[in-house]
């Protein structure tokens, strides 16, 4: 994976490595199959961030492995890159990491799975580290706007 700012690759599936601000958050979105692919093909489009607020460029879609993404927000230039993706029948989900021009370093994971009961869970979860100058002077009010996009992807896939 080159070209990343962070070494940790993965981390985001197991314990998330010290030195970083962690986060995991989930919601139940809806409930049956239906429910599942409907987030699902959502979710590898991009539509989390997009709904979210994010204006979002994919190199490919639906998402996967090398997917290059550059989101939008405000005057940021946001690029990453897919380190893992995965479609199955109970999970759908992607991890991208930073890359050099993001304000950030870390890793962020959304999951998807169809549990035995029939919810559709939509799991968060992410690390990371002021990887600019001015997200290092900022860094409480970027843990503030980190915290707001969690819940606003979280909500984004609601049925």
């Amino acid at each position: 994976m080159d070209g990343l700012t962070y070494t940790e690759v993965g981390a985001t599936a197991g314990e998330m490595p010290p030195g970083y601000h962690h986060v995991r958050a989930r919601r139940v979105v809806g409930r049956g199959r239906a429910e599942f692919e409907r987030a699902a093909d959502a979710l590898l489009a991009g539509e989390a961030q997009r709904r979210a607020g994010a204006r979002v460029t994919l190199s490919e879609t639906p998402m996967r492995t090398g997917t290059r993404v550059t989101m939008r927000l405000g005057v940021f230039r946001i690029p990453c890159l897919v380190v893992w993706a995965e479609r199955t029948d109970t999970v759908a989900g992607f991890a991208y990491g930073t890359l050099p021009g993001h304000p950030e370093r870390g890793e962020e994971r959304f999951t998807l799975t169809l549990q035995p009961t029939g919810e559709v869970v939509f799991d968060i979860a992410a690390f990371s580290a002021p990887g600019r100058w001015f997200t290092r002077v900022g860094a409480p009010l970027g843990r503030l706007v980190q915290a707001w996009m969690t819940r606003r992807y979280l909500r984004a896939l609601d049925s």
